[in-house]
């Protein structure tokens, strides 16, 4: 299991700490340091749509200029966007062979580990 993210958020800290605490092995991957691939985030927005990954109520969304938060509103844009910012990458991402959650919710969680008898 994958947990992609920023050692600084305060949700990729929660989910971290649950991940601890449920003692669930994960390896962490932090886009600021390791960054993230083009086919990454294709993958991803082959499961998921781009509204789902792309964080539009964090800062560096509303830092964003129009024109740029316009480019964004399609799978394309919002892939070149995520390589450029990946700040705006919606955190955390947690992934085995495939997506099982973007954003953090203990209830959630707590369905996804139940289904992978975790």
């Amino acid at each position: 299991m994958i947990l992609y993210g920023i050692p600084n958020c305060d949700t990729v800290k929660k989910a971290r700490t649950w991940l601890t605490e449920q003692g669930i092995d994960y390896v962490f991957h932090d886009y600021k340091k390791e960054g993230i691939t083009r086919e990454k985030l294709a993958s991803w927005l082959a499961q998921k749509d781009w509204t789902v990954l792309v964080n539009t109520r964090g800062t560096t969304w509303r830092q964003l200029s129009e024109v740029e938060k316009a480019a964004a509103s399609s799978p394309g844009g919002a892939l070149e966007l995520m390589l450029t910012q990946h700040s705006v990458i919606k955190r955390p991402v947690i992934e085995t062979d495939h997506i099982l959650a973007v954003g953090f919710d203990a209830q959630e969680w707590n369905g996804i580990k139940q289904e992978m008898a975790i």
